[in-house]
């Protein structure tokens, strides 16, 4: 199950290089998510937990 939703920022637990990312798309477990430093990625969360990032810990927003 999934803990966020379009919009929400995040990071990638093993690749803390990408930044923060904003959620983009939601398809089932498949997660496009718009990273600070590599751009557009596809995430597949049956195989990565990605980690909520709170508003408060953020920096500018991301751009599309």
């Amino acid at each position: 199950m999934l803990y966020f939703e379009l919009g929400d920022f995040v990071r990638h637990p093993e690749r803390p290089d990408w930044g923060i990312g904003q959620v983009q798309s939601i398809v089932g477990l498949n997660v496009t998510v718009n990273f600070e430093h590599v751009g557009k990625q596809l995430i597949n969360c049956a195989y990565v937990d990605l980690l909520a990032v709170s508003e408060k810990t953020m920096t500018p927003p991301i751009s599309s």
